[in-house]
């Protein structure tokens, strides 16, 4: 089991949910989230005061998936949130331990579903 971790650009959340969908992936969690990565944040002119936005808003999906899905759930993350332009996110694998469904108590595979 593995936990897909993948930050977007919140114009990109729409495509990335269908393409994922369209790929039998409907379980993942969605939050709204700052921060900044190579990009740095961009500066902006308000009634004539510069104002450096160091925090840029961005979307964390999380995706809990069986080990046969994690190629599956990537290209799809990628399919729907790729623009080939800088600050399009990161994906982050990690091991998933344990999954626990707590109304029928399943555990592992079972319980990710």
């Amino acid at each position: 089991m593995k936990l897909v971790i993948a930050m977007i650009k919140p114009h990109n959340l729409p495509a990335t949910k269908k393409a994922l969908f369209d790929a039998g992936i409907k379980k993942m969690t969605v939050t709204n989230v700052v921060g900044c990565g190579q990009q740095g944040g961009y500066a902006e002119n308000y009634r004539g005061v510069v104002h450096e936005v160091n925090l840029v808003k961005k979307v964390r999906l999380e995706v809990g998936v069986n080990d046969e899905f994690v190629d599956t759930t990537i290209k799809a993350i990628i399919k729907g949130a790729k623009t080939g332009r800088i600050g399009d996110g990161k994906i982050f694998v990690l091991p998933l331990e344990e999954c626990m469904r707590i109304r029928t108590e399943e555990t592992g595979s079972d319980a990710i579903g």
